[in-house]
């Protein structure tokens, strides 16, 4: 690792600057909004929580679901979020109400994953019945518009771009979708898919794998550019991203700890014990040296 790597890496978010508590049982899943001043969780509980990370204050709770919800996303604009979980439905909400605006149906198994379009105007789910959906928020219609069910298994993790939509999936496989040319490519990693995450630069795509292995794609060749190890990932979905200066990988474990890895070369450097329990999710701050994490202990917590 270079000096420069090394300094950087002494940079990262290791102290608890406040854990966020009010969930009761599990968080599967924490993420800061486009700007992150604030953030979302989700959990066991069926609610999503709103949070201010940097005061610890909790501005809103959102009370629809009737099972566990799986995960939350905020539009770009801040205005909406959209929720998903084991009730099969996907929910979109109107954020400084708490009013559901729609709930989206069409899943008939367990939803895993959501994500808006850069333009807010599409909702993605991913779900154990092999699919990714996509639905239309400017529509009164609580069908969906497009089902992608190419899939052998459950599809743990969605993202989108301009002109796809890519997804991870049980069967092994990342899966891309080019929207404009209507073509699929396929990545098969030989291991259950159960996050995937995009650099910040959209160049690369992390796959958090149950062999405990966190993978790095060229997102355009499908080319395997680095494997990263140490963590346990074997039975729970668990997210992965990097840094916002795509410098280092971040991952949870089944332990209670949180890894940092060197992009380039891929050694460990730096691990910490974040919780007592498994880490559900990672999310950094898309500019400032700040990190949450999630976990079953039910607490999510603020690293700087």
């Amino acid at each position: 690792m270079s000096s420069a790597a090394a300094t950087a890496a002494q940079q990262l978010p290791r102290s608890e600057s406040r854990t966020l508590s009010g969930h009761e049982g599990a968080v599967l899943a924490v993420r800061f909004n486009r700007d992150g001043n604030y953030c979302l969780s989700c959990g066991k509980d069926r609610t999503v929580r709103l949070w201010n990370p940097h005061t610890g204050a909790l501005v809103k709770t959102y009370k629809s679901h009737a099972r566990e919800v799986r995960d939350v996303n905020a539009s770009s604009d801040n205005a909406k979020l959209v929720s998903c979980g084991a009730d099969r439905q996907i929910f979109y909400w109107d954020v400084a109400s708490g009013r559901v605006i729609r709930k989206f149906r069409g899943h008939n198994s367990e939803v895993n994953s959501v994500k808006f379009n850069e333009h807010n105007t599409v909702v993605l789910s991913a779900g154990y019945d092999s699919t990714v959906r996509a639905f239309d928020c400017r529509s009164q219609s609580s069908d969906p518009i497009q089902t992608i069910d190419t899939f052998q298994d459950s599809v743990m993790s969605v993202n989108v771009t301009g002109t796809e939509i890519i997804a991870g999936s049980v069967d092994g496989t990342v899966r891309t979708f080019d929207i404009r040319m209507g073509r699929e490519s396929v990545d098969n990693l030989g291991h259950p898919v159960n996050c995937i995450s995009l650099s910040n630069d959209r160049n690369c795509l992390l796959a958090n794998c149950l062999d405990s292995t966190v993978r790095l794609l060229d997102k355009n060749s499908g080319e395997m550019l680095q494997e990263y190890k140490g963590h346990i990932c074997k039975a729970f979905k668990m997210d992965c991203c990097l840094t916002n200066d795509d410098a280092f990988v971040v991952g949870g474990s089944e332990d209670g700890f949180v890894f940092f890895w060197e992009l380039v070369d891929a050694p460990i450097v730096a691990s910490f014990r974040a919780h007592s329990s498994v880490v559900t999710s990672v999310s950094y701050h898309p500019t400032k040296t700040c990190m949450l994490t999630s976990s079953v202990d039910g607490t999510v917590r603020v690293w700087t």
